[in-house]
């Protein structure tokens, strides 16, 4: 009876250790660092940023988190901007992701196609599975005037353009972008992998989605179209719009980050925490916390 009793402690022991609950973990997210050496403008303070960075990577490395995302417009122009603040950011221990942004094209013509190397991606859309999500990282510079990789996404973003010129909408300025029918397909096939997989998705992107003003991505209606069919997408997280936003459409959070690099004293920045049905947005300095049902 002692060692039936002493076998099933020691099974107990190991079977909670290795089934123990997983499925709450936390993530970093900053927006719009968006630096470069130069003087203030539109109440950016660009040449704050890097200290800026360096206080949100000391704050959570002081935590265990997942990985740390950044949604784009790293840096505001100039190659050389990556060079100086891709050091502080690579002082991170998390796991790291970039989104990328208008900005980040905003270098020479040249060193536009470096891009995806200085910041370690190897390819401009993409996505990644932590426990049960499946996380979806759009490119909404695929179609642009500042962007485009081609010849032929260069004559797609003149179509799409021109196609929405007409219906005088409020983001279609030459600054935003859009996604391209090869980005929206791959979209469709990598949710129907999050059904078959029993997975929530979320979507980071630079451009926003809701609420609609003068950010937005240019074709949000086809997206929309296809992200609306299913019922597993519970949020949108974007940068873009410095000053943030909320809104929640069809039972999927859309929530804009707050830019890092505006006012003179102060910065922007959150920790995001996953449960099995809330995501607790921690935010810090001008950043709001919120609680979004999931």
């Amino acid at each position: 009876m002692k060692n039936s009793y002493i076998l099933f402690t020691i099974f107990y022991l190991i079977t909670s250790c290795t089934f123990k609950d997983t499925s709450e973990f936390k993530i970093g997210i900053i927006s719009d660092c968006q630096y470069c050496d130069c003087d203030v403008k539109w109440n950016r303070f660009y040449k704050k940023s890097p200290l800026r960075l360096q206080n949100a990577v000391k704050k959570m490395n002081k935590d265990t988190l997942k990985y740390t995302i950044h949604l784009g417009d790293f840096i505001d122009k100039n190659s050389s901007s990556f060079d100086s603040i891709l050091p502080i950011w690579n002082t991170l221990n998390s796991k790291t992701y970039h989104v990328l942004g208008n900005h980040d094209f905003e270098v020479e013509e040249d060193e536009k196609e470096k891009v995806l190397e200085k910041l370690k991606l190897k390819k401009r859309y993409y996505s990644f599975v932590e426990n049960n999500w499946r996380f979806i990282v759009l490119d909404g510079n695929d179609l642009s005037f500042y962007a485009a990789a081609n010849e032929v996404k260069k004559q797609q973003t003149d179509s799409l353009f021109l196609s929405l010129k007409e219906q005088d909408l409020p983001y279609l300025k030459k600054w935003n972008g859009g996604l391209s029918n090869i980005q929206l397909n791959w979209i469709k096939l990598e949710l129907d992998k999050a059904v078959n997989e029993n997975q929530k998705v979320g979507f980071y992107c630079h451009f926003p989605i809701f609420p609609i003003d003068e950010h937005n991505i240019w074709n949000r209606t086809q997206f929309l179209s296809i992200i609306n069919q299913y019922s597993n997408v519970k949020f949108f997280f974007n940068g873009h719009n410095h000053a943030g936003a909320y809104a929640f459409k069809n039972n999927v959070h859309y929530l804009t980050f707050k830019g890092m690099v505006d006012t003179e004293k102060t910065s922007a920045f959150a920790k995001a925490k996953f449960t099995n049905d809330t995501i607790f947005i921690e935010g810090f300095e001008r950043e709001l916390s919120r609680k979004l049902a999931i």
